[in-house]
C-alpha cells in the first residue's frame, strides 16, 4: 500500500532530474545559455547540482520500497 507514492515520488524526481540534466547538458555544448541574466558557468553548474540531486533524490526513493 505505501509503495505506490515511493514510486510515484520516485519517477517524477527521477524523470525531472534526467531531462534537467539533458537539458543543461544540450544548452551547455551548444554554447547557450542556461539561464539568462546570470553568469554561464554558475546557472550551468546550479542546473547540474540540482539535476543530480533530483536523481538522487529519486533513488532514495526507490530503495524505500
Amino acid at each position: 500500500m505505501e509503495s505506490g507514492p515511493a514510486i510515484f515520488t520516485g519517477v517524477v524526481f527521477a524523470l525531472f532530474g534526467g531531462g534537467l540534466l539533458l537539458w543543461t547538458t544540450i544548452r551547455v555544448r551548444q554554447g547557450e545559455p542556461v539561464a539568462h541574466g546570470v553568469r554561464p558557468v554558475m546557472s550551468a553548474t546550479l542546473a547540474s547540482v540540482v539535476a543530480v540531486a533530483a536523481l538522487a533524490l529519486g533513488a532514495w526513493c526507490f530503495t524505500r520500497l
